[in-house]
């Protein structure tokens, strides 16, 4: 019986030390695991991905990917310097590639490791269309969504195990949680969703980055209209615990102020349309 303050002491002191909070929501999160652990794993499954992927050869598609890439993460690297919260991109290392694949999905690894597939572009359709995914991508790993969501796993699965005793005791079971933790799609296994207030809180980070790399926020709502168009009306297989496509492009106008502020003083806004430029078909 005498244990039980003691032990609630040590939840609350716990839950103190390894809170963290989200740049821009404010959202205070609980991460058990380190970013140097995340990004560890990360960095190795995604050579792994790549190495049992087919890289597409369309080099303007492969490009552009890498473009956008590029000028959201220095974007977002600027804003959080300036913010002084630079400690939260150390050991990044970005990364940007296209996998030859009809599967509407982009994903961001912890650490800056971005992949996007093939299918996905026709529903871009443009550079600005690119720059929704990718933002809304990075900020998953901006926000330490992947860090979260493990830390919830593996205290779900591994009975709260730390994170370096469940890699000795349990290194299968282990990886398999940083897998699904990553968003990876379901040929690499089942998915451990990100939940629906991860997704928001990235629709609204997202926003704000492509807008900080001075592409038009507008295009975030014609983006989903498309996604809703080709899905007649429906969420996508790996979009399964996602809002749906009108609750998003909601949420989206109503960030739209905010948005655009950004997208007006962003000095890397040097004569982009609208819709940037087209993406060249396969």
């Amino acid at each position: 019986m005498k244990r039980t303050p003691f032990l609630l002491l040590l939840t609350t002191t716990l839950f103190l030390i390894q809170c963290s909070t989200v740049p821009l929501t404010g959202r205070r999160q609980f991460n058990l695991i380190s970013d140097n652990e995340m990004m560890s794993m990360s960095f190795s499954q995604y050579d792994q991905v790549l190495s049992e992927s087919k890289l597409s050869q369309n080099t303007a598609q492969v490009q552009m990917v890498k473009r956008v890439g590029e000028r959201i993460s220095a974007a977002v690297t600027n804003y959080l310097n300036a913010e002084g919260h630079s400690e939260l991109l150390e050991g990044f290392a970005w990364e940007f590639n296209l996998i030859e694949s009809d599967e509407l999905n982009a994903w961001c690894m912890p650490g800056g490791k971005v992949a996007f597939y093939t299918g996905i572009m026709d529903v871009c359709q443009s550079e600005a269309g690119v720059a929704v995914v990718m933002g809304h991508e990075v900020a998953h790993a901006i926000a330490r969504h992947g860090n979260e969501r493990m830390s919830q796993a593996l205290g779900a699965q591994l009975g709260g195990l730390g994170l370096s005793v469940a890699l000795a005791d349990q290194p299968e079971k282990t990886q398999s949680l940083a897998m699904m933790a990553y968003g990876i799609g379901a040929q690499y296994g089942a998915m451990l969703p990100f939940s629906r207030l991860h997704e928001s809180e990235a629709d609204e980070l997202g926003l704000y980055f492509m807008a900080m790399a001075g592409y038009n926020p507008q295009e975030a709502p014609k983006f989903w209209q498309r996604m809703s168009a080709m899905s007649g009306g429906s969420i996508p297989e790996f979009m399964s615990t996602h809002p749906s496509h009108n609750t998003r492009i909601t949420d989206l106008n109503g960030w739209m102020t905010k948005a655009t502020e950004y997208y007006n003083s962003s000095s890397a806004n040097n004569g982009t349309t609208s819709n940037g430029k087209l993406i060249p078909k396969r």
